[in-house]
């Protein structure tokens, strides 16, 4: 009888869970509606897809990240578990065949963005699938206290009273207290509901914050200081390449990313990475999401972050091996000012909302009523100059529209070239018989895809076949465009520009329905966050772990001993002791070379909190060096 724990065995190859995965899918297993809350990193996923594959029926997963989507989808087919997706910018009748394998099919994970889940199609299809579990990643999006609120996972509860006796499992990495409450109350959450916490507390992560003048000198001496792979999140696209370049040009090899790269681009830049070809990634927020690397040892923020949430997510990617790690902000007084701007403009008036919606349907020229389901490819620059907008406010409105729920904006859209066979195996042999020219093209489609492709749609390679058959990539997408026509394949050409959604029917944009209370109360809210990033910033008192655990409703006694703010106030407690130490340790390292742990054991000093204090403290100074052996030594001035 298979078992929570020999599923994990048989397709992840553990032996055993993380903290709170086994009690989290126990509870789930047990029919509860559970809410579960884990770290970046902290294995949220598992939670459902463990206890999914002990269920009898589909796993319904409903997540408005479309990357993440599909790349869960294919971390699942290589373990040879069936999984499918459904997101915008996708063809209906390539909706329709997915849907009717999840009904018919040995599918056991249909991965779905919230605004499908109210389309006819959708709705049909799931009355008759055997659902055995939803999971919602993502679930603060329901909860307008949140940080990332959006008004489609207000209509989730519509597909539990669609599947009552399923239940539901929520997951997210960051929630505050009144999160978590309407969390429960939107899903509609049955009782006994179990909710399970981990600490907000990162025992081996380093909150540090430095003001600075001159934040690229600090840079630099902190990538000197602590080795390994590092991120460094900034918020504009220039300054990931303007960042990138000046790290290279001084010893540091570094690469950049950004939504405006094309996907083949942003992959390799993102595997380079990964694989520690590069070391430092310069980045905006784009990056990172769903990527599985323990060994990050620096986290850097050039910019102020927006809230607490986001922050904790993006520095909560350093240190997931539970190595000593630093998360570091870097910021000047204009910063705060610039932020502070930067969240008033945030929120544009109900009048600006209604012109870039107009102008949105006169650039694809919809009639009322129209497109609703819909994805187009979209230039923000062509847009912009059109209707003579700023880009940065095109921006701004389009994201707030997205926000009320009237369409989808992903500016990092890939969707490769995939291909179905439309026809059965007879009447397949029937066509090649009767069109002799098509026959080369299938016979190396089932010679390459095989019969997945009677099944489910494959991802294909038109450069490849084109080689193979020894013609142009243009003559031969012509032919599978052909075959499509003649309903003998469905074929959906690669897709690998911004798309926008029209979520609702397009609508009249004089009598657009923009909730006015909701915008003034999410300004209000965005505004707060925004005040709580700043007193997090510009804090220098209060233990910086604190200050997350209470904005997260965890209210604690205990330090974490590791933030600057904590390191400071050990200094200044323990002075006479601390010039003492350093003193000797100076003396020592004198012609010498040691590592920490050599140098540790050589004093055996009786306080090794402060020990480590000091050292550091020399490291910051320059007058201690590690060398690329990881030895250290005193610096050139002081041999």
């Amino acid at each position: 009888m298979e078992t929570p724990v020999s599923i994990l065995k048989k397709y992840w190859q553990h032996g055993q869970f993380r903290p709170l995965q086994e009690d989290i899918i126990t509870s789930v297993l047990q029919g509860h509606d559970t809410l579960a809350l884990l770290p970046t990193g902290g294995g949220k996923s598992v939670c459902f897809q463990v206890p999914a594959l002990l269920l009898d029926g589909i796993c319904i997963v409903i997540t408005p990240l479309i990357a993440l989507m599909k790349d869960q989808v294919e971390q699942l087919k290589r373990r040879g578990i069936l999984a499918v997706a459904i997101h915008s910018g996708m063809h209906r009748r390539e909706i329709d065949i997915l849907l009717d394998n999840c009904i018919y099919g040995p599918v056991k994970f249909l991965y779905v963005s919230p605004e499908r889940l109210q389309t006819e199609l959708f709705i049909a299809r799931a009355k008759q699938m055997k659902i055995a579990l939803i999971a919602i990643d993502e679930a603060h999006c329901i909860s307008q206290w949140g940080y990332d609120f959006r008004p489609p996972y207000l209509q989730i509860p519509s597909l539990r009273e669609l599947k009552p006796d399923a239940p539901v499992i929520a997951l997210t990495a960051t929630a505050t207290l009144l999160v978590k409450e309407d969390i429960m109350e939107k899903l509609a959450f049955r009782q006994p509901a179990a909710v399970f916490q981990k600490s907000f507390a990162r025992e081996n992560l380093s909150f540090v914050v430095r003001k600075t003048e001159n934040k690229e000198k600090k840079l630099l001496d902190i990538l000197q200081k602590v080795k390994g792979s590092a991120i460094i999140y900034v918020r504009s696209r220039k300054a990931t390449q303007q960042i990138a370049e000046w790290l290279s040009k001084r010893g540091i090899s570094a690469s950049y990313y950004h939504a405006g790269l094309d996907f083949e681009d942003r992959s390799k830049r993102q595997e380079e990475w990964i694989h520690d070809k590069s070391r430092v990634m310069v980045a905006t927020n784009a990056f990172g999401m769903g990527i599985d690397k323990p060994n990050v040892r620096l986290v850097v923020h050039l910019d102020i972050p927006e809230n607490i949430e986001s922050y904790y997510q993006e520095a909560g990617r350093a240190g997931r091996d539970g190595i000593r790690s630093f998360a570091v902000i870097l910021y000047q007084d204009s910063d705060v000012v610039s932020l502070q701007f930067k969240t008033e403009q945030a929120h544009p008036s109900p009048e600006v909302l209604k012109k870039v919606y107009q102008a949105l349907a006169n650039y694809y020229q919809l009639a009322i009523g129209s497109s609703g389901g819909e994805s187009y490819d979209f230039d923000l620059h062509d847009f912009a100059e059109r209707f003579k907008y700023h880009q940065a406010e095109v921006y701004i409105a389009l994201k707030k529209l997205e926000e009320e729920g009237f369409i989808q904006f992903n500016e990092s859209f890939y969707n490769p070239s995939h291909l179905f066979l439309a026809v059965d195996k007879a009447k397949l042999y029937e066509f090649q018989i009767a069109n002799a020219r098509f026959d080369p093209v299938i016979k190396m489609l089932l010679r390459l895809y095989g019969g997945e492709l009677f099944a489910d749609f494959v991802k294909i390679s038109e450069p490849y076949l084109a080689r193979g058959l020894k013609v142009s990539d243009r003559e031969m997408i012509t032919i599978l465009q052909h075959l499509h026509e003649l309903n003998i394949v469905v074929y959906q050409p690669m897709k690998n520009k911004p798309q926008i959604t029209f979520v609702m029917p397009r609508q009249d944009a004089d009598k657009l329905p923009l909730n006015n209370q909701r915008l003034e109360e999410r300004k209000k809210l965005i505004t707060d966050k925004m005040k709580a990033i700043v007193n997090f910033t510009t804090e220098t008192h209060r233990c910086r772990m604190q200050v997350i655990q209470a904005y997260f409703g965890e209210e604690t006694f205990t330090v974490c001993g590791l933030c600057d703010v904590c390191i400071e106030q050990r200094k200044a407690n323990n002075h006479s002791a601390f010039e003492l130490l350093r003193a000797e340790i100076v003396t020592i390292m004198k012609g010498a070379s040691m590592t920490i742990e050599e140098l540790e054991e050589y004093i055996e000093p009786t306080d090794h909190e402060l020990f480590a204090d000091v050292v550091r403290d020399l490291v910051d100074e320059g007058l201690l060096k590690y060398d690329d052996s990881w030895r250290l030594q005193l610096s050139e001035q002081r041999n």
